[in-house]
């Protein structure tokens, strides 16, 4: 078999030679059955976050999980309503409560004590001006007005009678000439009215001894 042995370059030994091409027709044969593609023909990968809304999905569960849970509570009422034949459960037994109650309490008793200090501190101060000083001075200028001006205290209150009066006695003429303008008037219109003559057969003459 050998012997008829083509080999592409010379040789002293064709059956060297044939053996020698074997090997390296079948390493050639698995370097090219085991190279890897320079290009990647491959599909691309999926990845999961894009299949799948997992944010929507989330939503509904939670959305889910809040419906379970009303639902729950709901029958837990339906069933103690049927236990307890219907009593009443609306009770509002919440008390109010504050995260930062304590350090309000705090600031309002720093801010009274405050307040507190600030005051002592006033009514502890002398005052600086004197009211009855201010009152002697006032009686002490009064007098000074008194020695020094023309008319008396009571002036401007006298003034104030004497012109309340006189417009007092002023409305009482004004109503009296009104009242006796209108009873001339009232006289001259019963003078410029004719006498209405009386008919002899509308009045009966007396009888004597007839009554």
């Amino acid at each position: 078999m050998h012997s008829s042995y083509q080999p592409l370059k010379p040789a002293t030994n064709k059956l060297l030679k044939k053996r020698w091409d074997g090997a390296a027709q079948d390493m050639h044969r698995r370097k090219v059955k085991g190279a890897k593609p320079v290009v990647d023909t491959k599909s691309p990968a999926t990845y999961t976050h894009l299949q799948y809304k997992m944010k929507k999905m989330q939503l509904e569960e939670e959305r889910h999980s809040i419906i379970d849970r009303d639902n729950r509570h709901l029958l837990e009422k339906m069933s103690a309503i049927m236990r307890t034949r219907g009593r009443v459960d609306n009770w509002n037994d919440y008390q109010p409560k504050s995260l930062n109650k304590a350090k309000r309490t705090r600031e309002l008793i720093r801010v009274t004590l405050e307040n507190q200090k600030i005051l002592a501190r006033i009514q502890a101060k002398q005052p600086q001006y004197s009211a009855k000083k201010w009152e002697e001075e006032w009686m002490e200028t009064k007098k000074f007005m008194k020695s020094v001006r023309k008319y008396s205290e009571d002036w401007y209150q006298l003034q104030d009678a004497e012109r309340r009066s006189r417009q007092t006695s002023r409305r009482q003429v004004t109503r009296e000439e009104r009242a006796t303008t209108a009873a001339d008037s009232e006289d001259e219109v019963d003078k410029s009215k004719p006498a209405t003559p009386v008919k002899a057969s509308s009045v009966e003459p007396a009888t004597p001894g007839k009554e």
